[in-house]
């Protein structure tokens, strides 16, 4: 399985999921020296706006903006055009038709290097969560419809659970970009707090078909931080390493 030759570093994306800039701004100083790929999501950029962005962006660092636009495509194409040449790597929107073709309309006319992610579903969904909007199919054929209709038209990559990842890879090629939350160290456990429920580890995420996992309170919450780190790293080259070569 293609690589893609993402540098180890870039493999784990941190969510700063902090209320404000400067605890983001001193996650990104205590973990630079192992991670170079960092996540802004609603929380911290309604505090911080671009500037923290930028700020990340300044120091060398990729951004995925996790704002999952989802609006009238009008509206999203706008709010997608304020991405442009900033610099910024991954954005995120939901899997809709017309919000995917808004996003890519507003993406192609400004900066070819911004990749667009379509969420498929949110990992804090389960089954019951499904049968309670009254749809009838599995989480897995919804996220494999969902992203086999993304690739069609022409997204870059997807929003996926691990436990989704596999089918994906292996029936939506390797051109597809995979990124995954919902990863827990060690041991798959899930502690009675955790608010999402379709979680694995790193490596198993990996071995899956996953380029990027994206970690946030396993880290920000650990009393060694860059130990976790480290070991997150280990779990990924070894996942790489288990990867089927077809």
């Amino acid at each position: 399985m293609n690589s893609k030759e993402i540098p180890l570093n870039e493999r784990i994306i941190l969510a700063l999921d902090v209320e404000k800039p400067e605890i983001a701004k001193e996650w990104v100083k205590k973990t630079e020296s192992s991670l170079g790929f960092y996540k802004v999501g609603l929380q911290l950029f309604l505090a911080g706006w671009f500037d923290i962005v930028d700020w990340i962006i300044d120091r060398g660092h990729k951004v995925m903006v996790d704002l999952k636009f989802f609006d009238i495509p009008e509206t999203v194409k706008l709010a997608m055009t304020q991405l442009n040449d900033r610099g910024v790597s991954f954005a995120t929107v939901h899997g809709n038709d017309p919000i995917i073709r808004a996003s890519l309309a507003a993406r192609d006319g400004g900066d070819a290097g911004l990749k667009v992610l379509a969420v498929t579903v949110l990992t804090s969904f389960g089954e019951e969560d499904l049968r309670a909007m009254g749809m009838t199919q599995t989480i897995e054929d919804l996220v494999f419809f969902r992203a086999k209709r993304a690739l069609e038209l022409g997204c870059d990559g997807v929003v996926s659970s691990g436990l989704e990842a596999a089918r994906l890879r292996q029936h939506l090629g390797k051109k597809l970009l995979i990124v995954t939350p919902g990863i827990r160290p060690g041991a798959n456990v899930r502690n009675n707090d955790d608010d999402q429920t379709r979680i694995m580890t790193a490596e198993k995420a990996i071995v899956n078909g996953a380029d990027y996992v994206v970690v946030g309170r396993p880290i920000t919450r650990a009393d060694e931080p860059l130990r976790v780190i480290g070991e997150m790293q280990d779990e990924i080259d070894m996942g790489l390493e288990k990867r089927s070569p077809s």
